[in-house]
């Protein structure tokens, strides 16, 4: 996976696409995937998947990792389903540069490893 995978930037900011497994271990940023229909961050939330539960987790998280409001964040597909995409209303450079950093620093954990 080359460039930035699984995320682009947009007019209004940065769009992400993610593959959430709920009720997990914890909350956190797993890794990048290939899936079928193309790459996706990997996240984990320990939240149910009901009454919107996972998906507010997946934004508190998501917020907590840019250092963003969370009203910046928006679920714009699948809100029912473990695959999303999700707008990030801001500087779309300047989030893309965060995921950047924290590719290149889990593509090198995963090589040392």
């Amino acid at each position: 996976m080359g460039g930035r995978p699984a995320w682009q930037i947009t007019t209004a900011g940065l769009r992400l696409r993610v593959r959430v497994t709920p009720r997990a271990g914890g909350d956190r940023l797993d890794s990048l995937i290939d899936l079928p229909d193309g790459p996706a961050l990997k996240i984990t939330v320990s939240a149910p998947p009901e009454d919107g539960k996972a998906n507010a987790a997946l934004c508190r998280l998501l917020a907590k990792f840019f250092g963003i409001a969370k009203s910046n964040l928006t679920v714009v597909s699948g809100p029912t389903a473990r695959l999303k995409q999700i707008e990030i209303a801001g500087d779309g450079a300047a989030l893309a540069a965060v995921l950047d950093a924290w590719a290149a620093a889990a593509e090198t954990r995963s090589a040392t490893q």
